[in-house]
């Protein structure tokens, strides 16, 4: 695996991972599955968002490596893996061929004016690359925290005209700063009363995802 990675780093990193899981390494590197480290990618993630959101360089460059550690990981299990076999090298080709591909205004001949005439341009240049998607909600995580989902579903919903993201807002705000304080209100309120927040959001998305479905399969009519 090591012969296909270019830096002295990126080799040892991989060579300290097969060092791990060989015979007479760690049992507990030896016995994980792609699977099993889901609940540790997630967690190392967070703990980048983190460290961005702090803007210690320490804690970020630490915090960036624990996640490329995850992802070397995963590639040296797929050796092992039947029926899925990948290198790190495989990884990154398909990280760079998609890049590539969604961006024609660089690498091709064509030109965009604005990141929303790029935007644009993705969204039709997925619905390539994924031609059996039926909506533009496939491949959108559900597990997603619910203000995350929510954004990104508004997104959706807006542009099929299911929302008027343009037209006054009920709640005004200066800055996030104004912001917080006032989801931190409402997750309070609705602690104080019993109820669940992010069940409740989760509920209502539910509902606005059939709708957007909806408008969509009418829309294809």
């Amino acid at each position: 695996m090591s012969d296909s990675h270019d830096t002295p780093a990126m080799r040892d990193l991989a060579e300290v991972i097969e060092r791990l899981r060989a015979e007479g390494g760690c049992p507990w590197c030896a016995e994980q599955t792609h699977a099993s480290l889901v609940q540790y990618l997630l967690e190392e993630t967070y703990e980048l968002i983190e460290a961005i959101e702090s803007g210690n360089r320490d804690d970020m460059l630490e915090e960036l490596g624990d996640v490329l550690y995850q992802v070397v990981f995963h590639a040296s299990l797929s050796a092992e893996t039947g029926g899925q076999v990948f290198t790190l090298e495989d990884v990154a080709r398909k990280a760079s061929d998609k890049m590539i591909g969604r961006h024609p205004h660089v690498f091709g001949d064509v030109q965009y004016e604005t990141a929303d005439d790029v935007i644009a341009v993705w969204e039709e240049l997925k619905k390539v690359d994924k031609p059996g998607r039926e909506s533009t909600l496939d491949g959108i995580p559900q597990s997603l925290p619910a203000l995350a989902l929510a954004d990104k579903l508004l997104g959706k919903a807006a542009k099929l005209e299911l929302i008027d993201i343009g037209s006054p807002a009920p709640f005004s705000f200066d800055s996030e700063d104004d912001l917080g304080p006032l989801l931190m209100a409402i997750v309070a309120s609705a602690r104080a009363q019993g109820l669940d927040a992010e069940r409740a959001l989760r509920s209502t998305l539910r509902d606005l995802q059939v709708e957007i479905r909806a408008a969509e399969a009418s829309e294809a009519e």
